[in-house]
């Protein structure tokens, strides 16, 4: 069975995103088409199929095959490619396992690029993961645990680059983890990220918009910022706040198409 889809990445968080349902097993095709060493390589499979009263339902696999309720540079990548297949960057109304989303799309200076808009929801406190107290953080790091549909753990740190955020992040696998630092920019904070399913990743979109959420918190920027820039591995991300209505955010930044692929399911070939 030949399978089209398209590769895009959000910051350099990357999908494929299949356009109709794969006959082959979902979790099955994540994991293959994933896998960074043994197939094409990305954090994640998007799938996008007909619900009524939307322009699309989004399904999420990560590279290990479970299922993600949501992400906000994969949405953005799903709105590229439906706004490549139908010509238009009409606004999308798309479900998610989180809920519905809608997604604001403009053309940028590049063809391959657009710039995208998306209602995130609410930002929700939550109960510590499993395991959380056995990483001994230290009583006087802010600590938030946050879901935006899907899990989130942000700690504060003086410098990102000196955590061991791979090491950490494997002691604690069934959240998302964010460390973040102020920087001297105004509203600007830096973040990086160990994402459950997929490890460490350049950019994070439903993690920039907790990270920012809790650093508006802590004081790392001003409590009355109405945007804050999350810089990460990958790139800047806007998180806007009380948008589209109070207590929701928006996450803007990019999405860029990297390319068409067939794959022969049958023996692995891509054309």
């Amino acid at each position: 069975m030949r399978l089209h889809l398209t590769k895009h990445h959000g910051l350099g968080n990357d999908f494929f995103v299949v356009l109709g349902s794969p006959a082959a097993d979902r979790p099955a095709l994540a994991r293959t088409l994933c896998d960074r060493r043994r197939g094409i390589g990305a954090d994640g499979l998007l799938i996008a199929t007909d619900e009524a009263g939307y322009t699309a339902r989004m399904t999420l696999y990560n590279a290990d095959g479970s299922i993600g309720a949501m992400s906000g540079n994969g949405i953005r990548c799903f709105a590229q490619a439906i706004a490549m297949r139908d010509g238009s960057l009409a606004d999308q109304y798309i479900l998610t396992d989180s809920g519905p989303r809608t997604v604001e799309l403009r053309a940028t200076d590049r063809d391959d690029t657009i710039e995208a808009s998306v209602d995130m929801g609410e930002v929700a406190t939550i109960d510590a993961p499993p395991r959380w107290d056995d990483l001994g953080c230290e009583p006087g790091r802010p600590v938030a645990h946050l879901s935006l549909g899907n899990p989130h753990s942000v700690v504060g740190t003086d410098d990102v680059q000196a955590v061991d955020l791979l090491a950490i992040g494997r002691q604690v696998p069934d959240t998302n983890l964010e460390i973040v630092e102020p920087t001297e920019q105004p509203r600007t904070i830096r973040m990086r990220v160990h994402e459950r399913g997929a490890g460490i990743t350049e950019a994070c979109g439903t993690g920039a918009c907790a990270s920012a959420w809790a650093a508006r918190t802590w004081g790392f920027v001003p409590a009355q910022s109405s945007e804050v820039i999350v810089e990460m591995d990958g790139g800047r991300a806007t998180v806007v706040f009380d948008r589209p209505t109070p207590g929701r955010v928006t996450l803007r930044g990019p999405s860029v198409f990297i390319a068409r692929l067939a794959v022969d399911l049958a023996d692995g070939d891509v054309t």
